[in-house]
């Protein structure tokens, strides 16, 4: 679960993660078990909702754009946030454009201005190394690589889609169609509707679009741009089809209208971006969420194979799905003498247990399909966080939590920081900081003034030590203790003189007891104290860093 309401899930591929995001900016990392399952590591990364997030080809790398303006970037087997791309305009889509095997991770970034800007995906390059400002004349809403082909298929608002190469002139590729006018592409453009999902089928040779408000699936051939099928889930179709009693699954009266209600809904704004259309490993059967359940079509035999969660009232409408159909343990290329063998633990290590994973509309959970009948209804529901209900709720919960905070962790661009917290000796700091962190307050800040054998201070917006306020919005006391600069790595309020803290503080690197009785104690670093060190030590003009050292974003722990 999360407590807020699932907006994506992700298979990575080759490294069996399953990541969920929700519309809070939370990303949690789950590991892939022989059955079912675990929890590893949870991110708010992002201050609001995530617009969009993308899987690289070789599933090692993780990236997720928000509201915010800024993109995260996680390195999946390692479950660890390594680096933070600030924006200067809202992003609308996200999407790794690099080859499985390739030296350098490649990231696009489209935006609110139809722009397309390409990112090295280590975050060692802040800025873009190219951008696409003619490729689109709306803002693009949807990406998706091709790894077999090399290539990027991008969508507009406007229903336009575009074929490139993510390299070289970042043109169409001559391994696809010659002329557009030749493909299917304009079908958009034609029933004034726009693609919200593309999805690439496993083999590269097919890809998927939902559309509104058209409602059409529609599967492409990917070389020639040629449509394959169309299945109709317009209102107008399946209220015929109800009515008419040629549904895949008839529903009582009173129920259909419950379902249609809720699926006007899932046309807002808000909802779009998240439906998708996925493919099975064959690229044979595509799955996608639908008014009945999750159906799973047969586009050789042009049926519907199956109907999941047609009984699953509780669930709601399924939006966005997420495939698994690998083998846990099966890693390691078999040979003819493993195939031949009847080791037992060679036969167990091929068994697979494929796992679908959906999301549902204003659901904080998110569901799980497997082969496996016997599961008792009873015991399935796992509740692994407490939802919130209401607005009012939500507030209460997050302001006790801010209240017991502990400890935190500085994601930093030269290292991770870990800092016990003190809210016995300096509660109003410590809240201070902790609903900062929580908000996102601190992310991308820089560390503005260093003094070598002496300290490392942080927390101004502006970057220059004037700025920063508190989360009241004025200046607050300071917070004397027993605590004292006695000891190196003491974290402490910067402040302008008595009782003038607002958002700044710092870290000492040496014994400061001239600072006891000045400036209030409220933490201390426990690990990460070469990073500390190492910050301290770098080149300055003025006290400032000739290099940005940035904090990424700070965990609350």
């Amino acid at each position: 679960m999360h407590r807020d309401n699932v907006a994506f899930t992700n298979w990575t591929p080759f490294t069996d993660f399953l990541i969920t995001t929700s519309t809070d900016g939370v990303i949690k990392f789950w590991k892939k078990q022989d059955v079912g399952i675990e929890f590893v590591k949870m991110f708010k990364p992002h201050a609001g909702d995530i617009v969009g997030v993308s899987v690289s080809a070789d599933g090692r790398s993780f990236a997720s754009c928000g509201v915010d303006k800024t993109v995260r970037i996680f390195d999946v087997v390692t479950f660890d946030l390594i680096a933070m791309l600030t924006l200067k305009h809202t992003p609308t889509s996200i999407c790794w454009v690099h080859k499985r095997g390739a030296s350098l991770p490649i990231l696009a970034v489209a935006n609110e201005l139809n722009q397309i800007q390409i990112f090295d995906g280590r975050g060692e390059n802040t800025q873009p190394i190219h951008e696409l400002n003619k490729l689109h004349r709306k803002p693009v809403n949807a990406m998706a690589f091709n790894n077999v082909f090399d290539c990027v298929i991008s969508s507009d608002v406007g229903g336009m889609v575009e074929y490139w190469q993510p390299r070289d002139d970042y043109d169409k590729p001559s391994s696809v169609f010659e002329y557009k006018a030749e493909t299917n592409l304009f079908d958009f453009k034609k029933t004034k509707s726009a693609p919200t999902s593309l999805t690439i089928s496993p083999t590269g040779l097919q890809f998927a679009t939902f559309s509104l408000p058209d409602r059409q699936i529609r599967v492409f051939d990917f070389a020639s741009a040629k449509l394959v099928r169309s299945y109709d889930e317009s209102i107008e179709t399946i209220t015929t089809m109800q009515q008419a009693g040629t549904a895949v699954q008839k529903v009582e009266d009173v129920d259909f209208g419950r379902r249609l209600a809720v699926e006007k809904e899932i046309e807002a704004e808000s909802v779009r971006s998240k439906i998708n259309v996925i493919f099975d490993e064959s690229g044979y059967f595509i799955l996608y969420g639908s008014i009945l359940g999750i159906k799973v079509v047969n586009t050789v035999t042009n049926r519907v194979s199956r109907l999941l969660a047609k009984d699953e009232t509780g669930m709601g409408r399924a939006v966005n799905l997420a495939l698994y159909q690998g083998a846990p343990k099966k890693k390691q290329v078999v040979t003819l003498d493993m195939a031949a063998s009847s080791n037992p633990l060679l036969q167990e290590a091929g068994l697979r247990d494929p796992m679908l994973v959906s999301t549902a509309h204003n659901k904080q959970r998110f569901y799980m399909f497997n082969s496996d009948g016997d599961v008792n209804k009873s015991e399935r529901d796992i509740y692994n966080e407490k939802p919130t209900t209401t607005a009012k709720g939500s507030a209460k919960i997050e302001t006790k939590a801010k209240e017991s905070g502990t400890a935190a962790i500085l994601h930093t661009t030269f290292g991770d920081i870990h800092i016990r917290l003190f809210p016995e000796a300096a509660p109003k700091s410590v809240e201070n900081f902790v609903t900062h962190a929580k908000n996102g307050y601190y992310n991308g800040l820089i560390f503005h003034r260093v003094i070598p054998k002496f300290m490392i201070q942080t927390g101004d917006p502006f970057g220059d030590g004037t700025g920063g306020e508190s989360i009241w919005g004025r200046e607050f006391e300071d917070e004397f203790s027993t605590l004292r600069h006695d000891k190196p790595y003491t974290v402490s309020m910067a402040n302008a003189g008595p009782n003038t803290n607002a958002s700044q503080f710092f870290i000492t690197v040496e014994k400061t007891p001239w600072l006891d009785n000045k400036h209030t104690i409220f933490g201390r670093a426990v690990q990460g104290l070469d990073v500390v060190t190492k910050i301290s030590q770098v080149r300055t003009h003025k006290d400032k860093p000739l290099q940005d050292i940035q904090i990424i974003n700070i965990e609350i722990v």
